[in-house]
C-alpha cells in the first residue's frame, strides 16, 4: 500500500480549561487515530496548537511546510471547538486545495449535514469511533479507490451530504494502540506541573441521563483488558516519566469486577502514579469494601457528577442517583484519603433564588473537598435537547457552549443574577474553615498539594469568568434552542439507509500520491 503523509491537528481551544491553566494534556483522540495509521506504515505527525494560542496563519504555514496528503482534525471539546476547526480547515483548503481534509469527533458525528453543507472542502467526516474507520478510509485514499461503500463516513455526493451505514462497534479496544510517540511527554503536565497523559480504560456509560450523549455515541459500555491497561500505564511511568493519569472515561468503574482487576494489576506493577477521573456516586458506595485498593493504586481524586441537589430534578434527568447516595459517596472517599469534586448544574428552566439557596445548603451538607458548577448545555443529540427545544438561546457564540457559560435563558433569573449565585456558592464552599484547613493545614502531603493546586486555579478562573461575563455578547430575544441548531442552508439532505447503494464517488483530492 502506498505510504501517505498524514498530519493530525489539534487546534487552539477557546475554553477556559485550555487557556487559563499552565498545564496541558495531550489530545488522546488524535493519538488513538495516529497509532493505527503509523502501524499501517504511514508517515504521521501531530501539531498540537492547544499548547499555546496559535494563529491560523501559522498553522497553515506549518501544514504547507509538512506537505501532507491528508489533514485530520478532531478535538475532545467538540462543540465549542468546532468554529476554530472550521476556520483552520477552510484556510488550509484555500492554501492547498489538493489536500484531503478529514474531520472526526462528537460534534461532526451528529452535525455532519451542516458541516458538509457549510464546509464543502471537507473530504469526509468520520462518524463515531475512529480507529478502524479512519484506517479503512486512508487505505482507500492511498489506493485511489472510492470510499462510499465504507461504513461510518459522511461526505458530499453530487453536492448532497450522505452518510453510510454506522460502523460496527470496536469489540476489542486493545486491538488499537495509542500513538504516544507522536508527542513530547515533557510538554504535557497536570496536577501542578507533573508530567501527565490522558488515558481511557473504558468507553461509554450504561446509564441514560437525558443531558448526556455518552450512551448514544459509544452505544454500549466496554473496557480494555485490565492487566494490559495497567501494564501500559506502568510503561509510561517507567519509560516516559509520566506521573499523573487523567482518566477520560465517563464511568470507568461500571464493572466492579473489571475495575477491581485493573486496580490489583496496577498495584502489582508497583509504580508511583497519581490517578484522577470521574465516576458515579453509586459506584463509590457499591465499592465501599475495596476503596482501599483505589487509594493504594494511586487514585487521589474522583469527580462525582451530582448534577443537582433537588430530588425531583434528579429524577427528571434520569440521573439514577439520590441525594443520600451522593452524600455517602463523599464521606466514603474522604475516609479513604481520596478527594471528592462535586459538580452541580445550574440553568434549568424555572430556577429561582430559593433553588440556589437550597443548592448551597445541600452542598454544605455534602461537604465535598472541591466543587465545580456547570451550566445546563443541551446538545442536539441528547434527549434533554428535545425537552428544552423551545427555550430561548442567549449565547450566540458556539465557542461558549462549553458548560462554563450560560447559553439558555431562565424564566425567573437574569444571567447576571445566575452568575452572582454561582460565584457566591463557589466562594462559600471553598472558603469554609473546613476547606481552608484541607487546603493549607492537613497533614497528608499529596492531598494538600492537590487542594492547593485546585485553589490556585480557582483564583485565576474565578475573576476571569466574572470579567468575561461583562465582555461577552448575549442576546435578549434570541432564537429557540431548536432554531439555533438548525440554521443551515435550505438544501435537501440524504442519508443512506443501511444496505442501499450510493453513487460511486470519484477519488478524493490528494497531493502527489505515490
Amino acid at each position: 500500500m502506498p505510504v501517505l503523509r498524514i498530519l493530525l491537528i489539534n487546534v487552539t481551544h477557546p475554553a477556559i480549561g485550555s487557556r487559563i491553566p499552565d498545564d496541558h494534556l495531550p489530545p488522546l483522540g488524535l493519538l488513538a487515530i495516529g497509532g493505527p495509521l503509523i502501524d499501517d506504515g504511514h508517515e504521521v505527525r501531530l501539531i498540537d496548537a492547544d499548547l499555546a494560542p496559535t494563529p491560523t496563519r501559522a498553522l497553515v504555514e506549518a501544514v504547507v511546510h509538512f506537505d501532507p496528503d491528508i489533514v485530520l482534525f478532531g478535538h475532545s471539546g467538540s462543540t465549542s471547538g468546532h468554529p476554530v476547526i472550521a476556520e483552520v480547515a477552510a484556510a488550509v483548503a484555500r492554501a492547498r486545495p489538493d489536500i484531503a481534509i478529514v474531520y472526526g469527533g462528537v460534534y461532526p458525528t451528529y452535525h455532519w449535514r451542516e458541516v458538509l453543507l457549510t464546509e464543502p472542502h471537507v473530504t469526509a467526516i468520520v462518524c463515531g469511533e475512529g480507529e478502524e474507520t479512519t484506517r479503512r478510509l486512508v487505505r482507500a485514499m492511498a489506493q485511489r479507490q472510492p470510499f462510499d461503500h465504507l461504513p461510518g463516513l459522511a461526505f458530499l455526493s453530487d453536492g448532497r451530504p450522505v452518510r453510510t451505514a454506522p460502523a460496527p462497534l470496536i469489540g476489542n479496544l486493545d486491538a488499537y494502540r495509542i500513538g504516544w510517540e507522536l508527542i513530547d511527554h515533557a510538554r504535557y503536565s497536570y496536577w501542578g506541573g507533573m508530567r501527565a497523559v490522558v488515558a481511557q480504560f473504558s468507553r461509554g456509560c450504561p446509564h441514560q441521563c437525558t443531558y448526556c450523549g455518552q450512551n448514544l455515541f459509544w452505544k454500549r459500555w466496554r473496557h480494555r483488558d485490565p492487566v494490559a491497561f495497567a501494564r501500559e500505564l506502568a510503561r509510561l511511568h517507567r519509560e516516559e516519566g509520566v506521573k499523573v493519569i487523567n482518566l477520560a472515561d465517563e464511568n470507568p468503574t461500571s464493572s466492579r469486577r473489571a475495575w477491581k482487576a485493573f486496580l490489583e494489576a496496577l498495584i502489582a506493577e508497583d509504580v508511583d502514579l497519581t490517578l484522577v477521573g470521574s465516576t458515579r456516586a453509586g459506584d463509590i458506595v457499591r465499592d465501599a469494601d475495596i476503596l482501599h485498593l483505589y487509594r493504594k493504586a494511586g487514585v487521589i481524586r474522583f469527580l462525582l457528577g451530582l448534577e443537582n441537589t433537588d430530588a425531583a430534578t434528579l429524577e427528571r434527568i434520569r440521573k439514577g442517583s439520590t441525594t443520600a447516595t451522593d452524600r455517602q459517596a463523599i464521606r466514603l472517599l474522604r475516609r479513604h484519603g481520596i478527594i471528592s469534586m462535586a459538580t452541580s448544574v445550574v440553568g434549568f428552566r424555572e430556577e429561582a433564588d430559593r433553588d440556589y439557596w437550597r443548592m448551597l445548603r445541600q452542598l454544605l451538607a455534602y461537604d465535598p473537598d472541591q466543587v465545580q458548577i456547570l451550566y445546563a448545555t443541551p446538545h442536539r443529540w441528547t434527549p434533554y435537547f428535545d425537552e428544552e427545544a423551545d427555550r430561548t438561546t442567549i449565547q450566540p457564540d458556539q465557542r461558549r457552549w462549553d458548560y462554563k457559560h450560560q447559553v439558555l435563558a431562565t424564566q425567573q433569573m437574569a444571567p447576571w443574577r445566575v452568575l452572582v449565585w454561582v460565584k457566591f456558592i463557589e466562594a462559600a464552599l471553598q472558603c469554609r474553615p473546613k476547606a481552608l484547613w484541607r487546603t493549607y493545614l492537613q497533614p497528608d502531603r499529596e492531598q494538600r498539594h492537590a487542594m492547593r493546586w485546585y485553589t490556585a486555579m480557582g483564583r485565576r478562573v474565578w475573576p476571569y469568568e466574572i470579567v468575561s461575563f461583562f465582555r461577552e455578547r448575549r442576546i435578549r430575544d434570541g432564537p429557540s434552542l431548536r432554531a439555533f441548531w438548525t440554521r443551515t442552508p435550505g438544501r435537501q439532505v440524504a442519508e443512506r439507509p443501511e444496505g442501499l447503494p450510493v453513487q460511486e464517488m470519484p477519488a478524493p483530492r490528494m497531493s502527489q500520491l505515490p
